[in-house]
């Protein structure tokens, strides 16, 4: 039991050594925009997926570390119509077999107006309990078939740098948060 509270101690002053302080809404979007054009660039036909989305949230650096309890944070934004419409956050926490820090973008793809609007209308939305979200995982080389995407919500993770690669979005929450413009 006191490993366990020396991992909680552990990670409670890492996560917020490895985040960066939160960003005004000026860099958010220019970090927004960056993160939007390498998933262009990085998947092939993200272009047309995201043009085909009712709107999406692009989380351009979520940090993730853990010593046997993990912590996972990170801001964005939702974009509607090519627009800031929102700000975000994410946050998710783990327990398990873990050690080391992980940074990656994210990109949660609303493609109904449904789903869109039910995400909007919540306080407070957590994966795997408020909706669902098909994780896609390409390859190097592969692309999107938007005609095979049936999920009213799906997910990307794409740029992961560290030590602790971990696909899964279930558990994570995302609340609004408020950004001076």
């Amino acid at each position: 039991m006191k490993k366990v509270w020396y991992s909680i101690i552990a990670v409670a002053f890492l996560l917020p050594l490895s985040a960066s302080a939160a960003d005004s809404a000026a860099v958010l979007d220019a970090k927004v925009a960056e993160a939007i054009a390498a998933f262009k660039q990085e998947v092939n036909g993200g272009d047309v997926f995201l043009r085909q989305a009712a709107g999406y949230l692009v989380f351009p650096r979520v940090i993730k570390v853990g010593i046997g309890v993990g912590a996972e944070t990170g801001e964005g934004a939702l974009r509607v119509a090519g627009r800031t419409a929102a700000y975000y956050r994410t946050t998710s926490g783990s327990f398990g077999l873990q050690l080391g820090a992980q940074a990656k973008s994210m990109v949660i793809a609303f493609m109904t107006k449904e789903s869109l609007a039910a995400f909007r209308a919540s306080s407070g939305w957590q994966v795997g309990i408020d909706g669902s979200v098909a994780l896609i995982d390409l390859g190097a080389g592969k692309q999107i078939n938007t005609k095979n995407i049936k999920d009213p919500v799906v997910g990307f993770i794409f740029g992961a740098k560290g030590l602790m690669y971990n696909l899964t979005l279930e558990g994570t929450k995302i609340s609004r948060v408020q950004k001076d413009r």
